[in-house]
């Protein structure tokens, strides 16, 4: 089953399918489902190694060449280990409290069930507002009962209508019928395009051409290694990606809107060789530092909700006219077409929403969950192998500009086109944090030793999350 994913995958991103004759994949990853969890983890990360080594191990320049025999060898439990990093990750030998808010869980309604997400401050008051409760220590007492009296539907819609995240609980079926499930149909999960920037570059040299109120022209990078990479990504999937960029030797700089502060422990977690700052693009002076940053960089990948980064000036079309040097990856819950299309969602409401709480519910009834982020941590494989295809593609095509678009959704739709079983299956090993220890790394932070688990197979990391101006020297 892999195995017909990893081809799918690996023409998505314009590979050569003869490459994927160096791959081999030792042992088994352990994370039991009844859905092919194991086979989305273990494809999403073998493209992205081979995206990065190549079939020769020379394809990106970053030293990781094949054993002898020619093979890109990938083991599958390290895999397990990266997909679970979040629930590996240790704070000065602390287990990281990390894992959902109180209110962001599935709760029963009056005619099914319903999964909030409430782990923010401003999503748990638009939680509250959608319920007509007060925002006080009686709230968490109060959610369950007000939610027993409301259909799981009129909940989905009252809190979105508050700018907050919830889902219904689906069947499959319920979300293939959908308006929004059948907008995902025939959708690559993968969609990575080109652009023809002619009449924007003028010629196919590989200097950078300033937008407005750059101040400075600079060759581009050759491949990963050096590579500028502008992340304005949030949460798990974006910044895993750009985590794994970092750790290929790319120069990683995560803007985050002053705002909208993220959980430390998150960013100690997905931060590993990047630096960081905070910058308000949506202000003016924010705006024309965005166009600099722009302008000095290779790459950038960005969790916008479909259309946001238009609304700024900054759509696709005005991102290859103005910045036709980049490679541009982007990351939605739902996908580019739809009604839900700017909705906002994170993995566990993309679960509830298109069925997968249903195929790994309990006995009684009651919504499940996969045994990682899955979603997540595929969607940051992906983006990943889509930023260092589009480095490579880049070379030979200097007057395009390269966009790769990955939804949540649509990874959940694969998993749920699969044959499935009936139960979980229950590997001979399964998955013991005692198997994951050898793949765990001790870094220095701000906040004291991290321990995280290391990339796989990237021959660069420099430790540490360091805030900086938002400026590259």
């Amino acid at each position: 089953m892999a195995g017909g994913l990893l081809h799918q995958l690996w023409r998505d991103l314009r590979g050569d399918p003869a490459d994927l004759r160096t791959v081999r994949v030792g042992g088994t990853t352990g994370l039991a489902s009844p859905l092919p969890v194991e086979a989305l983890a273990v494809a999403t990360a073998t493209v992205h190694r081979l995206a990065a080594v190549g079939p020769s191990g020379a394809a990106l320049e970053v030293g990781s060449a094949p054993p002898g025999d020619g093979q890109l060898v990938l083991d599958a439990r390290h895999v397990a280990a990266d997909f679970a990093s979040e629930a590996l990750l240790r704070v000065d030998g602390r287990p990281a409290a990390g894992g959902f808010a109180p209110l962001s869980r599935f709760w029963p309604t009056s005619d099914g069930w319903v999964r909030v997400h409430a782990n923010y401050p401003h999503h748990r008051a638009a939680l509250l507002r959608a319920l007509e409760l007060d925002d006080d220590d009686r709230a968490a007492r109060a959610v369950p009962a007000a939610l027993l009296h409301l259909a799981a539907l009129d909940v989905e819609e009252r809190v979105v209508a508050q700018g907050g995240v919830a889902a219904a609980v689906r069947t499959p079926h319920e979300w293939v019928a959908s308006p929004m499930g059948a907008a995902l149909a025939g959708a690559p999960l993968v969609d990575l395009h080109c652009r023809d920037n002619d009449a924007a570059t003028g010629s196919g040299t590989d200097a950078v051409r300033p937008g407005p109120g750059g101040r400075r022209s600079r060759q581009l990078a050759r491949g990963v290694r050096g590579a500028r990479v502008l992340d304005l990504t949030r949460v798990i999937a974006g910044p895993t990606g750009t985590r794994a960029l970092a750790a290929w030797g790319a120069d990683v700089l995560r803007i985050d809107p002053p705002h909208l502060p993220e959980a430390e422990e998150s960013l100690l977690e997905t931060g590993s060789g990047k630096r960081w700052a905070r910058l308000d693009v949506a202000s003016g002076a924010g705006r024309q530092r965005l166009e600099e940053l722009l302008a000095g960089a290779d790459a950038l990948v960005h969790g916008y909700r479909p259309g946001a980064l238009a609304r700024l000036g900054l759509g696709e079309e005005e991102l290859a006219e103005r910045h036709p040097h980049l490679v541009v990856a982007s990351l939605s819950a739902w996908g580019t077409r739809g009604p839900w299309a700017q909705r906002r969602g994170f993995d566990s409401i993309v679960q509830a929403a298109s069925g997968v709480a249903v195929m790994t519910g309990a006995a009684d009834g009651s919504p499940g969950a996969l045994p990682v982020q899955a979603l997540d941590h595929a969607a940051g494989h992906l983006l990943a192998a889509a930023v260092l295809r589009g480095l490579v593609l880049r070379r030979s095509t200097p007057a395009t500009t390269w966009h790769a678009h990955v939804s949540l959704a649509g990874l959940a739709r694969w998993l749920l086109s699969q044959q499935v079983s009936s139960q979980a299956p229950a590997p001979a090993e399964g998955l013991r944090a005692s198997d994951l220890e050898r793949y765990l790394v001790d870094l220095p932070s701000p906040s004291g030793t991290v321990t995280v688990v290391r990339p796989l197979g990237a021959p660069v990391w420099q430790a540490g999350l360091t805030p900086s101006n938002p400026s590259w020297p």
